[in-house]
């Protein structure tokens, strides 16, 4: 069997247009994870209630930047568990072991954003 033949490299602006598309195919990759999809709508629904609130344009900003860091890791973790599960077949410790890593940072930002959209209604729903 032989390899695919790898991708000849790019420069100048036609990188920048291949590194869009690479980006692009990552956000496809990631549509099918359904964590993924329940975040997107967790995030659209906390823009909704935002504006419901009046939240400041600065509470937008903090929960769009935190909601984008979530959707780094989010792909992060996608990406080990990948390479994870194409490295390792069968079950191994160092699998479930990066693999935990990877949903303990999912975790951390998920626990982020969450005390930010707490911190959000407080100012606005019980100190107002």
């Amino acid at each position: 069997m032989t390899q695919p033949q790898k991708p000849e490299r790019t420069t100048g602006i036609k990188h920048v247009f291949a590194a869009a598309s690479y980006s692009l195919g990552g956000i496809k990759c990631l549509w099918k994870e359904a964590a993924f999809r329940q975040e997107v709508l967790l995030y659209l629904l906390v823009i909704a209630g935002f504006f419901l609130i009046g939240a400041t344009i600065e509470e937008y900003l903090i929960a769009t930047a935190l909601a984008l860091l979530l959707v780094a890791v989010e792909a992060l973790n996608t990406a080990i568990e990948a390479v994870v599960d194409h490295v390792s077949p069968d079950w191994s410790e160092f699998a479930r072991d990066a693999k935990d890593l990877g949903s303990l940072a999912v975790m951390c930002l998920l626990i982020a954003n969450g005390l930010f959209l707490a911190y959000v209604l407080w100012q606005h729903l019980i100190l107002a």
